[in-house]
């Protein structure tokens, strides 16, 4: 006997998420919380507290705290570029 090949069954996630329309609200959370990754991974790297963090983006540990929180959606670009900045970063959008 042959075994028969798997296909996909039902669609894809993006596509129930566009069903439903949550697309853009998913992508947007997760763009969101992959730049707070990676600011915090540029932070340790670079061995930069939070108050220097702060420092350097001439802002408060508690800007940089919600810059931080993946939950918090509210953030600027500016801030994001800033903070990009003070890590030797850039920040870079694309439309796709």
């Amino acid at each position: 006997m042959k075994a028969k090949k798997k296909g996909r069954v039902g669609s894809s996630f993006d596509a129930f998420l566009k069903a439903e329309g949550r697309y853009e609200d998913t992508q947007a959370v997760a763009i969101k919380r992959v730049l707070a990754w990676q600011i915090e991974e540029a932070m340790k790297k670079g061995d930069v507290t939070k108050a220097e963090m702060a420092r350097r983006m001439n802002t408060s540990r508690s800007q940089l705290d919600r810059l931080l929180d993946p939950e918090n959606q509210a953030i600027s670009l500016e801030t994001l570029a800033r903070a990009a900045h003070a890590v030797g970063r850039n920040l870079k959008l694309d439309l796709v």
